[in-house]
C-alpha cells in the first residue's frame, strides 16, 4: 500500500480520525452551520485515478425497436413531447444520462408525425439508425432530410423541430449535454408557438455555404458551434474508407476520424465531440483508455469490445457504452464501421482530457 501511495503522491500518514463522542458532538456543531470536515470526504473528492460511477453497458438495437413501437402504440406525440427512450446507465439510476456528463436516447417519428418546435440550452445531435429517407430536422429554417448514419446537429438555443415524410418509422439516437447543462444550473428551454418552424431557406443551404472550404466574405460566426449542421453519412464512409485504403491503421483505433467546426477545425460543439472510425477486416485493436466516457453505436458491421474485464458483443445500430478511463480493446473478424461521442470537446477545452496506450 505504501508503494501503491508514493507511485499516485499520496502521503502514507494520512488517515481519517477516530470518531469519538467529542468529535462526534463537533461535527453535529458544524452540520448545524451549513460546514463540513473536508479530511472525512478528502480520499472522495481527490482521487488518484478517475472512478466514475456509470459502468459498461449495452443496448441491443433487436430489443430496443419492439419497445419503440410499443410506445407508438400507446403513447401519441401530444402525449410525449417527443417519443424517446433514455439509454439510462445501469451505474446511474433515475439520473437520465449514459455517462455522468451525457444523456443518450432513441427516438422515434412515425410517417406523418411531427416533432413540435422547441429551443434549450443544451447542445444536442440526431444520428440516424433507421429510415427511408423521410425523416428531416429543420433547424433555425433550414430541413433537412436524414439518412440512416447521418450526424445531424442541434447546437445550444436553436430552434428545431423533426418530422417524417416517408412511409416508414424514422429512429435515431439522440445525445445531448444536460447532465453538464443541469450541474451549472443553467437549464432553459422554449417553444415555438405552431408546430413547425417556418422554412425560409432552401435545403442544403448551410452545406452549401460553409462546407466546401469557402465561406461569405468577412464571414463572422454568431456561436461557437459548427455553421454545419448535417454531416451526411455518405461522405464520411467515403473518407475512412479511403483513409484505410491509403494507410498506415493505428493499432488502437484502426481508421478514426473526428467531426470538424469547418470554420475552427475543432469539435462541432462546445461540449460533444463526434467520431466515425473503420475497422479493418480482421482488426484486433490495442489495449488504450481516456477520460473521456464515449458511446459508440456500429453503422456496419459487427464486433466485440474487451471493456475493463467485460466483454461486449455488437452489430449494426447497438449502443454501448466505455466509461472514463475504463481500459478497451476492439475487435472485428469481416470489419465494421463505428460511430462514437464523448465529452471530449468540453474536456479538451478545459485542459483535463488524457489518454494512456498500454
Amino acid at each position: 500500500m505504501k508503494e501503491a501511495n508514493k507511485k499516485r503522491g499520496q502521503p502514507d500518514s494520512f488517515q481519517k480520525p477516530k470518531l469519538s463522542e467529542e468529535l462526534k458532538a463537533f461535527y453535529d456543531r458544524l452540520e448545524a452551520h451549513n460546514l463540513a470536515p473536508l479530511w472525512e470526504v478528502f480520499e472522495d473528492l481527490a482521487t488518484a485515478e478517475p472512478r466514475p460511477r456509470c459502468i459498461p453497458a449495452t443496448w441491443h438495437y433487436d430489443e430496443i425497436r419492439p419497445m419503440l413501437m410499443e410506445a407508438a402504440d400507446l403513447i401519441t406525440p401530444d402525449q410525449a413531447e417527443r417519443r424517446v427512450l433514455i439509454l439510462e446507465n445501469p451505474g446511474l439510476r433515475g439520473e437520465s444520462c449514459i455517462t455522468q456528463s451525457l444523456f443518450a436516447a432513441v427516438q422515434l417519428v412515425m410517417p406523418g408525425e411531427i416533432a413540435k418546435a422547441h429551443r434549450h440550452t443544451a447542445s444536442a445531435f440526431r444520428f440516424m439508425l433507421e429510415g427511408d429517407g423521410g425523416g428531416y430536422t429543420s433547424l433555425d429554417g433550414e430541413r433537412t432530410m436524414m439518412q440512416p448514419g447521418d450526424f445531424v446537429l442541434t447546437p445550444s438555443w436553436t430552434f428545431h423541430d423533426h418530422g417524417n415524410l416517408g412511409n416508414k418509422p424514422t429512429i435515431w439516437m439522440d445525445g445531448l449535454d444536460n447532465p453538464f447543462i443541469d450541474m451549472m444550473g443553467v437549464s432553459f428551454i422554449e417553444y415555438w408557438p405552431d408546430s413547425t418552424y417556418p422554412v425560409t431557406k432552401k435545403g442544403e443551404d448551410a452545406g452549401t455555404r460553409y462546407g466546401n472550404n469557402l465561406l461569405p466574405v468577412e464571414y463572422k460566426p454568431s456561436t461557437m458551434a459548427s455553421p454545419i449542421f448535417k454531416y451526411p453519412y455518405s461522405r464520411s464512409r467515403e473518407v475512412v474508407e479511403q483513409l484505410y485504403k491509403n494507410g498506415p491503421v493505428d493499432a488502437c483505433h484502426g481508421v478514426k476520424m473526428q467531426f470538424v467546426n469547418p470554420l475552427t477545425g475543432g469539435y462541432p460543439m462546445p461540449s460533444i465531440a463526434g467520431f466515425m472510425q473503420l475497422l479493418p477486416p480482421g482488426f484486433d485493436g490495442g489495449l488504450h483508455r481516456s477520460t473521456d466516457g464515449t458511446v459508440f453505436s456500429p453503422t456496419e458491421g459487427s464486433g466485440r469490445s474487451q471493456i475493463g474485464n467485460i466483454t461486449v458483443e455488437w452489430k449494426e445500430r447497438d449502443v454501448f457504452v466505455v466509461p472514463p478511463w475504463h481500459t478497451v480493446s476492439h475487435q472485428s473478424e469481416k470489419g465494421a464501421v463505428l460511430f462514437s461521442f464523448s465529452d471530449r470537446a468540453a474536456q479538451k477545452g478545459l485542459g483535463l482530457w488524457r489518454e494512456e496506450r498500454l
